[in-house]
């Protein structure tokens, strides 16, 4: 979802450095893997095209935050599961 982003801290040799990614239109989301010594963060649209990836090794990562975009009332009332009626 817009607005939605992944918050990096990397161990720098000694120093750390903060990178960001983030869902830049609607429709895109923020993906997390991680495995074989590597976190990858990656930004894809709707269809699951990647629109930008970074790569981290494991081993430097700090930490590692997801942030989700600020969410209005109404969005939340479209989300409401209602009950499944069947007729007999």
């Amino acid at each position: 979802m817009k607005g939605d982003r992944v918050e990096i801290v990397v161990d720098a040799s000694g120093d750390t450095r903060t990178y960001e990614v983030e869902a830049t239109r609607a429709g895109r989301r923020v993906d997390v893997t991680h495995g074989r010594g590597l976190v990858e963060v990656t930004e894809v649209t709707r269809g699951g095209t990647p629109v930008r990836t970074a790569r981290f090794m494991a081993a430097r990562v700090i930490a590692l935050v997801e942030h989700p975009s600020p969410r209005s009332a109404a969005e939340d009332d479209d989300e409401t599961v209602r009950p499944l009626r069947v007729s007999a």
